[in-house]
């Protein structure tokens, strides 16, 4: 009697782990492309032993007419906001329109950061610079790299890492305006001159003049100019909101140092005109179960009125008739 063995040869899984995550259910702000979860878990790791002291994100986002800025920090139940500015709020500092081109942005930036200093106590021992700077500032101490130009020797400033969200990161986009005001207010965000308008790739060469001529609106004063030269129809219509406001391209630089300078005087939230929520659109009170059926019944009621009163009509015309 012969024995006869198979042996198998080894086969290599094809399907593997790897292979079958591509089936897995993304999350959802993944599937509706709202959150880059890579990205986001980089800004909100912490050392874990650093105990309760989470890592602070400048959360910039635009809408099709404002600014938003906040300081969020991420714990288990969820994210929590430490402090917030909305370009809306510049209304009030003398900023009636434009609310969410580069300029705007840099001052919506700067009123946050003013404010978040004032509330933690460190808006006199961190002023920021007083006047906008197109370049970056940086000081070295203990070997660990502030991005302001002078370090309390008791206090450190209050440390933030930019949040762009899954906007790209191209050189001269609004949302570095926004870090750049941040910055001037006299926050510690790490950044470079990059990204900023003036930088040229080709060349490696950065224009600080450049940046700021940007954050003081000069770029928003030519096209106005230009426009009204060419075209004084289309003029009149696409800067409507700042003809109303009795704004022309020469006077924007005075206007945005007006801006900061209100800022800086006070950053706190101003209640006003810009506050004020139209009710207008609002549902009708909730009635109760009695209201509703006392509601039906006169309603029966006076159907069966009119009713018994058209009859009525009907009858005495008939006689008429007779």
């Amino acid at each position: 009697m012969t024995l006869r063995f198979s042996i198998q040869p080894f086969v290599k899984v094809q399907k593997n782990k790897q292979y079958f995550q591509g089936y897995q259910t993304k999350f959802r702000r993944r599937r509706e492309g709202k959150t880059d979860y890579r990205q986001r878990h980089k800004l909100i790791t912490q050392d874990k032993n650093k105990y309760k002291s989470p890592k602070y994100r400048l959360v910039v986002r635009f809408s099709n007419r404002y600014v938003l800025c906040q300081i969020i920090y991420a714990e288990i139940v969820g994210d929590k906001v430490l402090c917030s500015a909305h370009s809306k709020e510049l209304v009030a500092h003398g900023l009636p329109c434009g609310l969410k081109n580069y300029a705007a942005a840099y001052c919506t930036g700067l009123l946050l950061a003013r404010r978040l200093l004032k509330q933690l106590n460190l808006d006199e021992v961190y002023a920021g610079n007083e006047e906008p700077a197109g370049d970056v500032a940086s000081t070295k101490v203990d070997g660990r790299t502030y991005y302001l130009e002078e370090i309390d020797e008791e206090k450190r400033p209050f440390r933030a890492l930019l949040d762009v969200g899954i906007k790209n990161t191209t050189t001269g986009a609004r949302v570095f305006g926004a870090l750049k005001g941040a910055s001037d207010g006299g926050l510690d965000i790490p950044h470079n001159h990059k990204r900023f308008p003036g930088f040229s790739k080709d060349t490696k060469a950065f224009d600080a003049e450049g940046h700021v001529a940007r954050i003081m609106g000069e770029h928003i004063g030519d096209y106005m100019k230009e426009m009204e030269e060419d075209d004084d129809e289309k003029y009149q219509k696409h800067f409507s909101k700042y003809i109303e406001a009795d704004i022309d391209g020469d006077g924007l630089e005075e206007l945005f140092e007006k801006v900061h300078a209100s800022i800086r005087e006070n950053p706190e939230r101003k209640k006003g005109a810009a506050y004020k929520v139209d009710k207008s659109f609002a549902k009708a009170k909730k009635i109760t179960h009695a209201e509703r059926k006392a509601a039906s019944n006169a309603k029966k009621a006076a159907l069966k009125a009119a009713a018994a009163g058209g009859d009525d009509d009907a009858a005495d015309e008939e006689e008429e008739d007779a």
